[in-house]
């Protein structure tokens, strides 16, 4: 398979995580989520937008190792605006490898606030309701070529997003 770096987008809750394990373990590919890089950052009191910021700068540096070692990488994070989007454009261009951004929601907002509030009783760490609610108003609408993935639909995605990936 090409190497490629694939980037997932999209607010907490929606199934990034579980897609982008997929699709790393279908590529062979190693999968760099930004969630460990802001839990260490928030361990040593590093917090808010510059941490933020940080944190994806981080994992763009984690990945750049990867690509250069001649891997394809999945990153899975929010990216939810088009500063930390910009990161992705700008790796793939300097390490010459094509960039596939995946957008994931979920359609049905009861199905998502229930995903989203199990997860925050297992981890109190992850966002809770209302801050998933917060950053969709704050979140900046992904423009350009993208698949597109509604995980409140009952159609495994997987396939889908291999054609689109090959």
């Amino acid at each position: 398979m090409t190497q490629l770096l694939v980037v997932f987008a999209g607010l907490p809750g929606v199934g990034k995580s579980t897609i982008a394990r997929q699709v790393g373990v279908a590529l062979g590919a190693p999968v760099l989520s930004v969630d460990p890089i802001e839990r260490a950052l928030a361990r040593h009191g590093l917090t808010g937008p510059g941490a933020g910021l940080a944190g994806y700068d981080a994992l763009a540096g984690l990945a750049e190792v990867q690509l250069g070692l001649g891997t394809g990488v999945v990153v899975d994070a929010a990216n939810p605006v088009a500063g930390a989007r910009g990161l992705w454009l700008d790796l793939a261009a300097r390490s010459g490898v094509p960039l596939r951004l995946i957008e994931v929601h979920c359609g049905d907002e009861a199905e998502l606030r229930r995903r989203v509030e199990a997860r925050h009783a297992a981890d109190p760490h992850a966002p809770t309701w209302e801050q998933t609610r917060q950053r969709g108003a704050e979140y900046e609408p992904l423009i350009g070529p993208r698949l597109v993935v509604d995980t409140a639909i009952a159609i495994d995605p997987l396939p889908a997003l291999l054609r689109y990936l090959t």
